[in-house]
């Protein structure tokens, strides 16, 4: 049997691979697991291997934090020696983060066929790091697996194969699907003081939000403003606090500080949350699947589908986010309406295309547009 090597890197990685992991070890095919090291605390790793049930990783390249390209050239010269020791016969990938395109680099380099879980994304802007890390990942993989229909759209106008594409729907959905009862029961609004569908849930991370003090004073500022109306609960990413440090606020507000969270508490207090304000873009699709009220604080969407079809609403001015927050509040919000395919076994359609169990590009009755998916 194929050896297949599934490598995570980052946070968000874990949630998107954590599904396929386990449906290729319950079918007793050889695996070698392999984390990067690119998140490496606690709260933004090892714990969650703990909560999603994933086995400890065979190798850790431990590469730890660093500017853009020294990161990935640091998981390409590590990754490259595993290549070459162990010679997997299919490497997956999921997202977009710089581990992502590091290990597609090598995995070209050294002639091993590629998958990408999540592929097909756009959000057209060249600015955003991670549109360079899909439009890289994408273009070397064999398997492109979309989450959602703009993906096949934007693949095949970027003149990829048909056959190399399949819509097999969302597998964060599939993580969150199995583990919402559980964070939800667990309560974690309780230890905050504060009761179901009366906070918000806050996260920023994007280089255009907090890289500029100006960009960040003026975000905060605003979100300051929506605390008077509503707490705020915001965990904070590592390179945001760093950035949250130099600046100085006098305006009133009840924003809640704390680190990184575990993901049951994290997910059970967005499942719960009024509204969630945020950069991130599997949080876009999260609050989607939960029907949570999301205000992207972006200009733009790699997923568009959450606009169309979900709960969300891009705005970037505190004009915008405010009257966004505002509307919630009013109740003057869409409830949002099914996704095709994010019922939870995306990663069974994975595996069974990488074996050969299935070899349609499609799932039967689900027709995938080709202008756009929009």
């Amino acid at each position: 049997m194929m050896l297949i090597c599934s490598v995570v890197g980052a946070r968000p990685n874990f949630m998107k691979m954590a599904p396929v992991v386990e449906e290729i070890l319950k079918r007793r095919i050889p695996h070698l697991f392999v984390h990067t090291g690119q998140h490496y605390d606690d709260n933004m790793s090892r714990v969650f291997f703990d909560e999603l049930g994933m086995p400890k990783p065979d190798i850790d390249l431990g590469v730890g934090s660093d500017t853009q390209t020294r990161q990935t050239a640091s998981v390409m010269v590590a990754f490259e020696g595993v290549c070459r020791e162990r010679r997997p016969d299919l490497i997956l990938v999921g997202g977009d983060v710089n581990s992502t395109m590091a290990v597609s680099l090598v995995a070209a380099k050294e002639g091993i066929r590629l998958g990408h879980v999540e592929a097909g994304l756009r959000s057209f802007d060249r600015e955003m790091p991670e549109e360079i890390n899909r439009v890289v990942t994408d273009h070397l993989s064999d398997y492109l697996f979309t989450t959602e229909e703009s993906g096949e759209a934007n693949l095949l106008k970027e003149g990829i194969a048909p056959e190399r594409i399949h819509f097999v729907g969302n597998c964060m959905v599939d993580t969150l699907k199995k583990h919402e009862a559980v964070a939800i029961a667990r309560a974690p609004w309780s230890s905050l003081g504060l009761r179901p569908r009366e906070y918000a849930l806050l996260t920023l991370h994007r280089p255009s939000n907090v890289d500029s003090a100006e960009a960040l004073s003026a975000l905060m500022a605003s979100i300051r403003r929506v605390s008077s109306r509503i707490p705020v609960i915001f965990p904070v990413h590592p390179r945001t606090r760093a950035r949250l440090e130099s600046l100085g606020s006098s305006e009133a507000g009840d924003v809640r500080l704390c680190e990184p969270l575990p993901y049951l508490t994290f997910l059970g207090l967005m499942a719960r949350a009024r509204l969630v304000l945020t950069d991130s873009g599997g949080i876009q699709e999260e609050t989607t699947a939960l029907g949570v009220p999301c205000v992207t604080l972006r200009r733009n969407t790699e997923r568009p589908i959450t606009v169309t079809h979900g709960t969300n609403r891009l705005a970037t001015s505190a004009q915008e986010i405010e009257a966004s927050v505002a509307d919630v509040l009013a109740g003057n919000w869409p409830a949002g309406r099914g996704v095709p395919l994010w019922d939870g076994r995306a990663s069974v359609r994975i595996v069974e295309i990488i074996t050969g169990e299935s070899t349609s590009r499609r799932e039967a009755g689900i027709a995938v547009t080709r202008e756009g998916g929009r």
